[in-house]
């Protein structure tokens, strides 16, 4: 290959499935204003809410709702959970809906389900962002995984 090649190959990045990006690293100037014994007692919160009450299952729970819920705006939500959870909004609650769908496609009370039907039941609201979290999370495609399961568990 001549310079240029390698030059232009170098350039350009290498195309990931399911349209992932690389993740940025922000340094967000507000994320050190918040009190961090708030900030604690914020996580604490939104671990109970968004985990143990499984509202991630509910496609519609917008990060609004949840700052509604905690009586504080979206902007501390947001600084909380960056700098808590070392991602945004979307990511935590696709986080946690993966977590779930990887028991439910493995669970043999749920085989009769299909990929679609254990995504809405976990919360998202298509195939395209189930398959693109799925994929982001774990590296492999929820049917893949199924397959793989199963294949491990029949040897």
């Amino acid at each position: 290959m001549s310079d240029l090649e390698n030059k232009n190959q170098e350039q350009t990045p290498k195309k990931r499935p399911y349209n992932l990006r690389e993740k940025k690293d922000k340094k967000a100037a507000y994320r050190s204003l918040i009190r961090p014994e708030l900030a604690d007692e914020l996580y604490d919160k939104i671990l109970n809410i968004v985990v143990v009450q499984k509202k991630y299952r509910d496609p519609d729970y917008s990060a609004k709702d949840l700052a509604k819920e905690l009586k504080t705006n979206t902007r501390y939500l947001s600084a909380v959970v960056n700098s808590r959870f070392g991602q945004n909004y979307s990511c935590l609650l696709n986080e946690y809906r993966v977590k779930d769908a990887l028991h439910l496609l493995t669970d043999k009370r749920y085989a009769d389900k299909n990929v679609e039907e254990i995504s809405a039941m976990v919360g998202f609201a298509n195939r395209q962002s189930f398959y693109a979290a799925f994929f982001k999370n774990i590296g492999k495609t929820p049917n893949n995984y199924r397959k793989e399961f199963a294949d491990k568990k029949a040897k």
